[in-house]
């Protein structure tokens, strides 16, 4: 009398996952894995001079916006970072101790600006960033958008010289459209497209005219 059992395929590729929620969980971890290792590069880059103080800034600010939307999104399967790192053996020193400081090292280190001001630079950059990831993943509708785009605005134009920037008259014209909306009320995918078109030309003159005073001071 012979007995069956599952045969057991060698070459089969095993699965993180059995669910779509799980597939998801997974896809989640590794993208803020890959944003921890993306970051420890760039510290480690800028300490060795290998790229600018006007490339590392903008580049860090969005990896620790990226951070902290992703902390949202996996919420209780990660408690902390230093357990997250400890958990898939992370020796990533430079990045932990930016994600926990929570700005660029050139607003941490600034000497040049009064804190006041670079507190201002880092909370208008998040603001960006934070509006920009939002239109991309398809936010519409005006409760979603006007309450992001109002304090970029707001910080935006504490600025000395913005009023005379042109992403400013830009942001403003559409600030008046999406008040003019109901709260349910979307903009279209053109609209959306342009908003996303006209808010990236604003934040790149932002660090146009932030980089032109650094250089003339």
């Amino acid at each position: 009398m012979s007995m069956s059992s599952p045969s057991l395929n060698l070459d089969e590729e095993v699965r993180l996952y059995t669910t779509n929620a799980e597939r998801e969980k997974y896809g989640l971890l590794a993208t803020l894995f890959g944003i921890i290792v993306a970051l420890e590069y760039l510290e480690r880059a800028y300490v060795r001079d290998s790229v600018t103080a006007a490339e590392y800034s903008p580049a860090c600010t969005r990896l620790l916006s990226q951070y902290k939307t992703m902390l949202k999104l996996v919420g209780d399967d990660v408690p902390s970072i230093d357990q997250f790192m400890s958990r898939y053996r992370m020796e990533h020193p430079a990045a932990l101790h930016r994600l926990k400081v929570g700005v660029p090292a050139t607003i941490e280190h600034s000497s040049e600006a009064g804190p006041e001001t670079g507190k201002w630079v880092a909370e208008t950059t998040q603001n960006f960033i934070t509006f920009m990831d939002a239109l991309k993943l398809g936010f519409r509708a005006k409760d979603q958008l006007h309450p992001i785009l109002q304090e970029l605005v707001t910080g935006y134009a504490r600025f000395k010289g913005s009023k005379d920037w042109e992403g400013r008259g830009k942001m403003v014209s559409w600030l008046i459209t999406l008040n003019g909306m109901k709260a349910s009320e979307e903009i279209t995918e053109e609209q959306s497209r342009q908003l996303l078109f006209d808010i990236e030309h604003a934040y790149a003159e932002f660090f146009r005219s932030l980089s032109s005073k650094e250089g003339g001071s």
